[in-house]
């Protein structure tokens, strides 16, 4: 990795850690600390405000942002807690409803009989003390039903499957479209008015099964897909 990239990513990381709590360090002090270019410097920072997680001030410095824009490189497999985390912000989960039902599309979608029994679980996703994501995720009963009393509040549900059954997601499906929510899921999201969200929809496999179907609202005003090639 170029030097700027390094700086970048060692400052994500504490500013995950929450070292910078007072002010931000000048271009010199980092400078000095990490023994590099002024350039160097302000390439990484540079690519940091691109990101949305600092902002940059002529005359007054830099400052971390609040509520940054969060965004996912589309390379394959990806955990929004883990990008959460990544970009340097609180993660969580609220969860609104889990249980046993019966869903002839979620099944359908799980490859199994219509009248199959799922396990569902609702959670409300925060990034930095802001709902971020409402997730629906429907699982076969097994292995669904060993979530129904795990801890939900930090981390994935793959994470999960792998801990509690050995079970490791490996591929699937994801289609993403623009969406303008109702009022009721607006509110949920706290997404502002005018704002449209994007609607994620999603089959995850392990190997050739597939373990989850989840129906994703994210809000669009902090939540972006990036490509590189």
């Amino acid at each position: 990795m170029p030097l700027w990239a390094q700086v970048a990513d060692d400052l994500r990381r504490r500013i995950a850690d929450r070292e910078f709590t007072g002010r931000f360090p000048t271009d010199q002090e980092l400078v000095a600390e990490y023994e590099v270019s002024r350039h160097t410097v302000r390439e990484a920072l540079r690519r940091l405000s691109i990101d949305g997680v600092l902002e940059r001030h002529r005359g007054r410095g830099t400052f971390l942002v609040a509520h940054p824009e969060l965004q996912q490189p589309m390379r394959g497999i990806y955990s929004l807690a883990s990008s959460i985390v990544a970009q340097g912000l609180d993660e969580y989960s609220h969860v609104l409803s889990r249980g046993s039902c019966v869903d002839a599309d979620a099944a359908l979608a799980l490859e199994l009989p219509p009248e199959s029994e799922l396990v569902y679980i609702e959670r409300l996703r925060f990034a930095g003390g802001e709902p971020l994501a409402l997730d629906h995720s429907f699982l076969p009963a097994d292995p669904g039903n060993l979530l129904l009393e795990a801890d939900l509040t930090h981390g994935s549900l793959y994470a999960l499957l792998t801990e509690l059954a050995g079970i490791q997601v490996t591929g699937g499906f994801e289609r993403i479209t623009a969406t303008v929510p109702d009022p009721a899921m607006r509110a949920l999201l706290r997404l502002p008015e005018g704002q449209a969200a994007l609607a994620i929809e999603r089959v995850a496999r392990a190997g050739d099964r597939p373990v989850e179907r989840r129906l994703s609202l994210v809000r669009g005003d902090r939540y972006s897909f990036t490509a590189e090639w």
